[in-house]
């Protein structure tokens, strides 16, 4: 069994307004992951993903690699054992 992981992401950069939650919200079902993408009141967005270390990791390489809706200026992330408590991937 692969190994199960929980990325919290906080993306910085022109990503409100700019389908940027939706996007996310994509790529994460498609890898297969549990989770949100919030929008914070400072302008950052906030991503929890749960999953395989490796989608999770692919994820985490899709907000930094610029293809992303908007313009993301930097990444900050976290890594913590998975709580199994989220249900599909939603946004906030």
């Amino acid at each position: 069994m692969e190994e199960q992981t929980r990325l919290t992401a906080w993306v910085r950069g022109r990503v409100q307004g700019v389908g940027f939650r939706w996007w996310v919200r994509s790529r994460a079902l498609e890898l297969g992951l549990t989770g949100s993408a919030s929008n914070l009141t400072d302008g950052r967005v906030e991503v929890i993903a749960e999953g395989t270390r490796d989608a999770c990791d692919d994820l985490l390489a899709q907000l930094r690699g610029g293809g992303t809706p908007g313009m993301v200026t930097g990444v900050v992330e976290r890594w913590t054992e998975p709580r199994g408590d989220l249900h599909g991937f939603i946004e906030r």
